[in-house]
């Protein structure tokens, strides 16, 4: 439950930083921004400080900030000459719709970063955790038929010392098929044991030898630039996974299974699935009880998300009207917005069709981790 309601406030969070980030470029560019909202529809509560109205509205699905000259059809009082969206430079139109998207990014980064540097990362030992019985069904391992237990440590392969799970592993493929010393620390007790290596021949390459354990994994310190090293690296496979999920989305075969949920159907594959803000208070209940770690992991997921999402290049989200500022400097000529209204509203349709599919699949079929 604690979880859920953190993934509540953290999504709430995430949108207002979103916000925040075209509503801060709009000031220290020049432009006028008259709403900041929480949420769409009717008005629940709000203040106004300056020129500018806070606020929460009726349907969390969103927010928004409202810049002068950038809806399609307004009017700009002429005493706002000169800060209206729509008279500003390239460069400045971009900043302003740019960055949300990387407000996002940055925060998935930093969730990341601080993941890392505080967890540290995952060292593999020499130590066994776990010796596997049989290799087959009436075929003992290797390391059963020798007598290794769970939580021996092994020192040394044929007279070679180890001193990390990496060489240990490097000593026992070179020997496919051989008998070699084995020498474990058991029970604070230096002990040897003879052991034959299994071997096996993969699809390419040599035959290779196998003992028949795994590893204790501890965690070890890193420090803060191996943790943004390794923070960059996971943004960057979440992004990938993003891209591609995304990419599976809007094939027209995967539109018509989502559409065939709105029929009554709820057995949708899982790479083509949306998922609702319920169905992430619902993974982020199950995540935390995981850990938290697998938590602040989810929550870097729902900012890359966010991000990508609005970086699409369809008016009226964020990359749209990049994609039209581009075009505005690339041509030389102004976009009549007027002409913008179908496409934005194919785009509109569109994301209450993926939402309310998404709500109905959270209720009738839940996800679980």
């Amino acid at each position: 439950m604690v979880g859920g309601v953190l993934m509540v406030v953290a999504i709430s969070a995430f949108i207002v930083v979103h916000e925040a980030g075209h509503y801060w470029a709009a000031r220290a560019t020049g432009m006028k921004a008259t709403e900041f909202f929480l949420g769409f529809g009717p008005r629940l509560w709000s203040f106004r400080r300056g020129e500018t109205e806070f606020g929460v509205k009726a349907l969390m699905f969103g927010g928004y900030v409202r810049i002068a000259g950038m809806t399609i059809g307004e009017r700009i009082d002429p005493a706002d000459a000169g800060r209206a969206y729509r008279d500003q430079p390239f460069w400045k139109k971009s900043v302003v719709v740019l960055s949300g998207v990387t407000l996002n990014l940055l925060t998935a980064f930093l969730l990341l970063f601080g993941l890392f540097w505080y967890s540290g990362a995952a060292e593999l030992t020499t130590a066994v955790e776990r010796v596997s019985p049989e290799i087959s069904p009436g075929v003992p391992s290797p390391a059963a038929v020798a007598g290794v237990l769970d939580g021996d440590v092994m020192t040394a392969i044929d007279g070679v010392a180890v001193d990390g799970w990496e060489q240990a592993v490097q000593l026992i493929m070179s020997r496919p098929g051989e008998t070699v010393a084995l020498e474990v620390i058991r029970d604070g007790r230096l002990r040897s044991l003879t052991v034959t290596l299994g071997s096996f021949h993969p699809q390419t390459g040599e035959a290779v030898g196998f003992l028949g354990v795994s590893p204790e994994a501890r965690r070890v310190s890193i420090g803060p630039v191996t943790a943004a090293g390794r923070a960059l690296t996971a943004e960057w496979a979440i992004i990938s996974g993003a891209l591609d999920a995304i990419s599976r989305i809007v094939r027209p075969g995967s539109l018509l299974e989502l559409g065939g949920v709105l029929a009554g159907q709820s057995d949708v594959p899982e790479e083509i699935r949306p998922v609702s803000p319920i169905g992430l208070v619902r993974i982020g209940t199950q995540a935390s009880e995981v850990g938290i770690g697998n938590l602040i992991f989810i929550l870097a997921v729902v900012n890359v998300t966010l991000a990508l999402f609005n970086s699409v290049p369809l008016y009226p989200l964020d990359g749209g009207h990049f994609a039209v500022a581009l075009y505005e400097k690339v041509t030389g000529r102004r976009v009549d917005h007027r002409n913008l209204v179908p496409i934005a509203a194919v785009v509109i349709l569109f994301m209450l069709f993926l939402g309310l599919v998404a709500i109905i699949l959270d209720i009738v079929n839940p996800l679980t981790l």
